[in-house]
């Protein structure tokens, strides 16, 4: 990653007096999840009008956003060149972070965006339809989506058995408010990318920070732990390998498919888990 040259105030500000509150919204989601895709943005900041005209009229909001600098439109395309520019993924450049005053992960210096290999932007274009679903889903009156945080602000850190500093990083964490009752999460989107032994370690990582506390005195509830992934298959060995914990230790996860990310999250009519 290549650290941006200084930003003359004088040039953010005159960028900021030429974009709307909506423009200003899609800078703010590509801030919270790094990457989106056209159409991801379309649902999140184009909501009415015919398929074609919010498509088109995403379009052109991107290319104007592109044009000025604030965002960064990657080479590779969702669907391939058959997409034509609906494929397109986008990120925030170190202009747009300064446009809304922001600084790097935890408040560091900003950083440039940068093109990283296919698996890791289909691994974030999958944590960031998850946050769309709930955006749409709370626009529905369907689970109120009280917050969500992304890497790294999400992350945690305790102490260890042998005294160690160990740091737990889920893809998200999630709080959502459905009759009364408020239900919070961490996420982890796995797309069958690593082993079932990293994935035992990533849990047990999460079972020791649960037996820590450290979470529990700070929220008052410790979140539940929700595996999502593509396939059934996938499904039933994620829950194999919890299913290896003891029974309280069990109780922490839930292992669903990525359609049904909402529902396990307490966010929709039927199914809400506590």
């Amino acid at each position: 990653m290549v650290r941006p040259a200084s930003i003359p105030a004088a040039r953010v500000e005159g960028l900021r007096a030429k974009l709307s509150p909506r423009d200003l919204a899609v800078l703010a989601s590509l801030n919270r999840v790094r990457l989106l895709s056209l159409k991801q943005i379309q649902r999140l900041a184009v909501a009415d009008g015919s398929p074609r005209a919010r498509t088109r009229r995403a379009q052109l909001m991107m290319t104007r956003l592109t044009t000025l600098g604030v965002v960064v439109r990657f080479d590779r395309r969702i669907g391939g060149v058959r997409a034509g520019s609906s494929g397109y993924i986008y990120g925030l450049s170190g202009l747009g972070q300064a446009v809304l005053d922001t600084g790097g992960p935890l408040g560091g210096r900003r950083r440039r965006v940068w093109e990283s290999r296919p698996y890791f932007q289909d691994h974030m274009l999958a944590v960031s339809e998850l946050y769309v679903q709930l955006v749409e889903r709370h626009r529905l009156g369907r689970g109120e989506l009280l917050a969500y945080d992304a890497e790294p602000a999400n992350w945690r850190h305790f102490t260890g058995a042998g005294g160690e500093l160990v740091q737990i990083k889920p893809d998200a964490y999630v709080r959502l408010g459905r009759a009364a009752i408020e239900h919070s999460s961490f996420i982890e989107v796995d797309l069958s990318t690593e082993t079932l032994p990293t994935i035992q370690k990533k849990s047990q990582r999460y079972i020791d920070y649960w037996r820590s506390g450290m979470e529990q005195q700070w929220r008052g509830v410790f979140p539940k732990v929700v595996w999502l992934v593509e396939t059934e298959s996938r499904r039933e060995r994620i829950a194999s390998v919890i299913g290896k914990f003891a029974l309280d230790a069990q109780a922490l996860f839930d292992v669903g498919l990525l359609g049904d990310g909402p529902r396990l999250l307490g966010g929709a009519e039927e199914g809400a888990a506590a």
